[in-house]
């Protein structure tokens, strides 16, 4: 059944309150108009609780807005929810279509810093962030007593004479839930191994990030970066107001999982009696990316699951032996759950 403002409801019971389920949950497929989101499909989706969120089917399904109750829990770039038609692939470029936005997908063969690896140059990030989904489609639907709310599609990153790449996205909730449900499968298509970095750039900000906001994680090791991590090593779980001149400060976690091989991430503020919690699979995400940005205008905390522990980019990831690999015809699937919390 659907918990929906403050009791349990029957399929039966809740059809006849309504004329249409959209009236309280539903997903709507809209289009940007102006500016540098122009003619970039969204597909909006609200299930009752509060929960709404925006899914971007031109940047790989990512996630732009994400707001409980009309708050927002994301951080929002300068930079708006850019068409990838204005990504530039080089070096650090990436940045000018960086939105921000509740999820940004980095991958799908590398991620990190740019660089140049076997004759072949990088940018920061990878390219799967800015590549068009297919078989774009969604549903709203009754399942028994439960109402499911679904976007799906599909991402190709390929290269003639290079990769072929299949990310297979699945977005799931339900009417009443506060809960969103990420699952990815990604294939090599190609007929050689293939190198395969991923990692699940959230974006928290303002007003769920405050100083008197908390990261609560459960680490066996946390290595800073560089000097400037290193500097902020003992103040990784807390963070202060917007400052000038800060310098970004990055932390590698390697998350304790717990018997089903998941670890949670929350990011919990008591000011504004509300969290966000980040739940993932170590077999498949075993490291934790925390990027802490304290900037004033860039005042963000990222927390990023990830496949390999490094930022270096992917000729780092090799020289030091960590690079994954995709084996011809291989697939992988990756489950994350996102999940708003209320406190007492």
């Amino acid at each position: 059944m659907a918990e929906l403002y403050g009791r349990s409801w029957k399929r039966e019971e809740l059809v006849r309150m309504v004329g249409s389920l959209d009236q309280v949950a539903g997903v709507r497929p809209v289009e940007a108009a102006e500016g540098v989101e122009r003619g970039s499909r969204l597909l909006q989706v609200w299930t009752g609780s509060g929960l709404s969120f925006n899914v971007l089917a031109e940047r790989a399904l990512d996630l732009a807005a994400f707001q409980y109750k009309g708050v927002p829990l994301n951080w929002k770039s300068a930079v708006g929810e850019a068409h990838p038609a204005y990504y530039d692939p080089a070096g650090i470029n990436w940045l000018r279509s960086f939105g921000g936005g509740m999820l940004v997908t980095c991958g799908l063969d590398s991620f990190g810093a740019p660089g140049s690896d076997e004759g072949q140059d990088f940018g920061l990030h990878g390219r799967v962030s800015n590549l068009p989904a297919r078989a774009v489609s969604y549903r709203a639907e009754w399942a028994g007593d439960e109402y499911e709310l679904e976007v799906s599609g599909q991402v190709r990153q390929a290269r003639v004479f290079g990769e072929n790449i299949l990310l297979q996205r699945r977005l799931s909730t339900r009417l009443g839930s506060k809960r969103l449900q990420i699952e990815d499968t990604v294939t090599n298509e190609g007929f050689t191994p293939q190198p395969h970095m991923l990692l699940y750039h959230f974006n928290t900000g303002f007003p769920l990030l405050s100083p008197a906001t908390r990261l609560e994680l459960q680490a066996s090791e946390t290595e800073p970066r560089d000097d400037d991590a290193k500097a902020g090593l003992a103040d990784w779980r807390t963070f202060q107001v917007p400052t000038a001149g800060y310098r970004e400060q990055v932390f590698i976690h390697t998350p304790v999982p717990d018997k089903k091989k998941r670890a949670c991430a929350r990011v919990i503020n008591p000011e504004i009696k509300l969290g966000l919690s980040l739940s993932f699979d170590t077999s498949t995400l075993p490291y934790l990316m925390e990027w802490k940005m304290m900037g004033e205008g860039l005042y963000v905390l990222g927390i990023e699951p990830a496949n390999c522990k490094t930022l270096a980019g992917r000729a780092g990831a090799r020289a030091r032996g960590l690079l994954p690999e995709l084996a011809a015809g291989e697939s992988r699937v990756y489950r994350l759950e996102l999940e708003v919390v209320e406190l007492a």
